[in-house]
């Protein structure tokens, strides 16, 4: 297999070295490591005329971040003309139909429809690049799937109406995964921070966050490694109803 130039320099730079060595003290080894040196000098050249500025080894974690962000935005745009057009649809069915259907209370129940009201919003954000504690996993300095649980879970038990997760209305099938550094929501990724808004009582919901267990720990990793923890009121929010699928799709037998 034909090896390339970068490499048959590489070993013309090696051979150079150990004949050098071999001869020290005379002149043809101080001819030797001078060429060594200028041969050393054209790859770095070459290299940077390669790279023509940039860096060779760019943050690829920040590219995938923000390769997130666009399709989640954009994700969440399709979402939107779905929920329109379905609007659409289900006003030509009524007029069509003749008789109206009063589908109001299961589509409040469904997480359908708008909900306004004082709330609690909660924010979660990994622990900055730069803190690399000792004897502590990379992993336990990034905010998982069970952390945003954990939120969710003591938000409905302190009696809140409504909630969304990055602006997205949580309903009784909606599941929280995690893919790689990001989080996965309605089949839309997101990157941190991830904001979680709940409308309710807001004293009731913050006694249940305070009261977790789990949260309790998750706020020592806070204050210990700068893990992200951040609880505020609203005064008055307008959480959006749910615009995905409401059919549910499960796997069926192929036909032999």
């Amino acid at each position: 297999m034909p090896r390339s130039p970068a490499a048959a320099v590489r070993r013309a730079v090696v051979r150079a070295l150990v004949k050098a060595r071999a001869a020290r003290g005379t002149a043809a080894s101080r001819l030797l490591t001078v060429v060594v040196i200028a041969l050393a000098g054209v790859m770095m050249a070459s290299a940077a005329v390669a790279a023509r500025g940039q860096d060779l080894r760019p943050n690829r974690n920040t590219d995938v971040i923000e390769l997130v962000r666009a399709q989640a935005a954009r994700n969440v745009d399709l979402a939107r003309q779905v929920g329109a057009l379905r609007a659409e649809v289900d006003k030509l069915s009524t007029q069509q139909g003749g008789s109206v259907v009063d589908t109001s209370g299961q589509a409040e129940a469904g997480a359908l429809t708008a909900v306004k009201g004082p709330a609690v919003s909660v924010t979660l954000t990994d622990a900055p690049t730069n803190v690399t504690p000792v004897g502590v996993a990379e992993e336990l300095l990034i905010v998982h799937q069970q952390d945003i649980q954990a939120v969710v879970n003591a938000i409905w038990e302190g009696g809140a109406e409504a909630m969304t997760i990055q602006g997205q209305r949580v309903t009784s099938r909606t599941g929280i995964k995690c893919v790689g550094n990001s989080v996965l929501l309605h089949g839309v990724p997101y990157a941190p921070p991830y904001v979680l808004v709940a409308i309710g009582n807001q004293k009731g919901i913050e006694e249940a966050l305070a009261s977790s267990a789990y949260l309790d720990a998750y706020r020592q990793y806070r204050d210990r490694y700068g893990l992200g923890y951040a609880e505020k009121r609203v005064a008055d929010v307008t959480l959006p109803g749910y615009t995905g699928a409401i059919d549910l799709g499960y796997a069926k037998p192929s036909a032999r």
